[in-house]
């Protein structure tokens, strides 16, 4: 069983950054990939980035590319979502998931098996 907490959703103004971490439990987590996905108010989850266990086969969405980097570290358990130049439209509530599989390209919900409680992020214009 994989426990994910996230943190460091808030309010923020247009053009502004966040920092979106998320603690994981389980002695396993260095090797799932690890996934951010947000779902705005009458919208469905989307897929926003992914990172696999080492670190690499990183995946954006287009809509996110070039604004926002994940990363982790895998010695204390953590997954971040630096945000940055965020718009209004980025306004949604995050979550953090674990693949166990580890898979390359991971970017469905149904590929992610655990997911945390979410965390609010709003951006006003």
């Amino acid at each position: 069983q994989v426990q994910l907490v996230e943190s460091g959703g808030g309010l923020v103004q247009a053009g502004g950054s966040l920092r979106l971490s998320c603690a994981a439990s389980g002695r396993t987590f260095s090797t799932y990939t690890m996934g951010w996905f947000r779902q705005a108010p009458g919208k469905e989850r989307e897929f926003v980035a992914r990172i696999r266990w080492n670190g690499g086969s990183l995946g954006y969405a287009d809509s996110v590319k070039g604004r926002f980097t994940i990363s982790r570290d895998n010695a204390k358990n953590m997954v971040y979502l630096q945000m940055n130049s965020l718009k209004p439209e980025d306004t949604a509530v995050y979550y953090c998931a674990a693949d166990p599989s580890g898979g390359y390209y991971s970017r469905r919900s149904y590929e992610y098996d655990y997911w945390g409680q979410g965390t609010q992020v709003t951006v006003s214009s």
